[in-house]
């Protein structure tokens, strides 16, 4: 028995990524103006479906590796206007927000610390500002009350950036805590950013 090899290797065609196939047909003429002969001109026909294959792959390689970031969500729960909550003076804490990135802040009353000049600054720094406060008196309240926690007032004035609030609330996710609250200044707590 006799193979015929010849028969089935003429019904395979090869596939080729690019090809030159020599034009007899037209004569093209050069940028000199001279006339090229046809044996010289040839067309060159690039098979693009390998390239097309290669960035379907790129984009879905960036696609899974690529991290989406979604936006944070904080909650914050604010209090009925009818509700009032007693926070003794050496639980709280409250913030002042104003101008130029200046954060103020107070422990207890605000007419004991307006009167006494007990109202400081600092700075929204993450080692050195407000965070480092928030630390201490947490720390303090650990050793002196057992199971009381800090509560935190943010008070942002007139000219307080909102980025200036974020920072104050990212502080308290931050340091953990979980009594905190935005309200308007008081009166004698405005009069004091806009001096300062």
């Amino acid at each position: 028995m006799m193979w015929n090899f010849a028969a089935t290797v003429s019904h395979y065609k090869a596939t080729v990524m690019g090809e030159i196939i020599p034009n007899e047909r037209v004569n093209k003429i050069s940028c000199r103006g001279r006339r090229r002969s046809a044996h010289n001109s040839r067309v060159i026909r690039i098979d693009m479906t390998p390239m097309v294959d290669l960035g379907f792959l790129l984009v879905t390689f960036f696609i899974f590796t690529t991290e989406i970031s979604k936006p944070a969500v904080t909650n914050l729960y604010m209090p009925h206007d009818d509700d009032s909550t007693a926070t003794p003076g050496s639980r709280s804490l409250t913030t002042l927000l104003g101008a130029n990135n200046k954060v103020f802040y107070y422990f207890g009353t605000t007419q004991r610390a307006i009167s006494d000049k007990l109202i400081f600054e600092t700075s929204y720094d993450e080692l050195s500002g407000l965070g480092k406060i928030i630390r201490q008196k947490q720390n303090e309240l650990e050793k002196i009350v057992a199971g009381k926690e800090l509560v935190v007032l943010i008070k942002s004035g007139t000219h307080a950036s909102y980025k200036n609030v974020v920072d104050a609330l990212d502080e308290m996710l931050i340091n953990n805590v979980k009594h905190y609250a935005l309200s308007d200044p008081d009166p004698q707590e405005s009069v004091y950013l806009d001096r300062y």
